[in-house]
């Protein structure tokens, strides 16, 4: 009895059959058709027509009997791809310009759009997607977003993909350098980052407020800072460089003093410390007046001078009653203008 084949073209022994070769018959089915069947890949080639796929009784490989069917070639249209009506899956991948329909003859099939592979069923009677969910989705549009897929057919580079209810998913792109993701509470964007929340209030040493601030011109000039832990609050009345400028006091001071006294101590005076001066003598020149004065020849009747007139003093005490002094002045005004700040580490 000769061999017969299965649906894949395996070839089936007859008992007795191949004596001495039936171990070629079998590497053949095992290697070559049923290899085929799992794993390889055959390139079906369209030239401008429909393209029929037929098996015959060989285990030797044939294209009908592949897992992956790789269409190419020129199709110059739409076009149909016919496979034997067999139980068995295929994985179409289509090269081509042009939908392919993969189809049983006299059958519906499944479209194969340009540049798509999809996983179809070949159940013996027509092809259909081998997976349920996919029959009901139109394979020439992009995969919708309530099945799962974006709505759209190409992704905007670098952009990030921000949902869009049941409707195509919306693209945010980068923006300028340095910016960040950011929510308005109903939408994103990409816009500058923010180190901190609008209407934060800080101070800053220079001139100008830096990019994103603006400077305040109207409150606090010329004021000094307050470090409070308590409410912060404001206060004063005279400019920073008023009260602390240099400035020298002016004023009067007046002293009463409701008594002085004092005494003048004696002194004896010397010969030398006395007016120089004479005396009338009279008779022997040594006889009245100053002893020992010498006798003055030139004016009978005198005594010579004496005394040299010399500096002498007088020691002194002094006392004084109770007394009282006042000033009276301009004050300086220190209440300097101020503003209260506390201390706060970030969390």
């Amino acid at each position: 009895m000769a061999s017969t084949y299965s649906n894949l073209k395996v070839q089936l022994m007859a008992t007795g059959e191949n004596t001495g070769t039936w171990g070629n018959v079998t590497n053949d089915n095992l290697g070559t058709a049923l290899e085929q069947a799992i794993v390889e890949t055959a390139t079906v080639t369209f030239a401008s027509a429909n393209v029929t796929l037929t098996l015959t009784d060989t285990n030797a490989r044939q294209d009908a009997r592949a897992l992956r069917l790789n269409l190419a070639g020129t199709t110059g249209g739409a076009r149909d791809l016919i496979v034997p009506a067999i139980q068995k899956p295929y994985i179409v991948n289509n090269g081509t310009s042009d939908t392919i329909t993969v189809k049983v003859s006299g059958q519906t099939g499944v479209a194969v759009p340009t540049g798509k592979t999809i996983l179809v069923y070949n159940n013996g009677t027509d092809v259909v997607n081998a997976i349920t969910h996919l029959s009901s989705l139109s394979l020439t549009t992009d995969l919708a977003v309530a099945d799962g897929g974006t709505g759209a057919s190409t992704l905007t580079a670098e952009a990030v993909l921000i949902g869009n209810t049941t409707s195509n998913v919306k693209f945010v792109s980068p923006g300028t350098s340095g910016n960040v993701l950011t929510s308005n509470g109903s939408a994103w964007s990409s816009a500058a980052a923010e180190s901190f929340p609008a209407g934060t209030v800080m101070l800053f040493a220079q001139t100008n407020a830096p990019t994103g601030f603006t400077k305040d011109t109207s409150n606090f000039n010329n004021s000094a800072l307050r470090v409070v832990t308590g409410s912060a609050s404001s206060g004063g009345s005279v400019d920073f460089t008023t009260a602390f400028a240099s400035q020298t006091p002016s004023g009067s001071v007046s002293v009463t003093i409701s008594s002085i006294s004092g005494s003048a101590g004696n002194t004896t005076l010397s010969t030398p410390q006395i007016p120089s001066h004479t005396h009338p003598s009279v008779g022997n020149p040594n006889e009245g007046g100053h002893q020992g004065a010498p006798f003055n020849a030139a004016a009978p009747g005198t005594t010579g001078a004496t005394g040299g007139g010399g500096a002498h003093s007088h020691p002194f005490s002094f006392s004084s009653g109770s007394g009282s002094g006042t000033f009276s002045g301009n004050a300086i005004n220190l209440a300097v203008k101020y503003v209260d700040v506390i201390r706060a580490t970030k969390n």
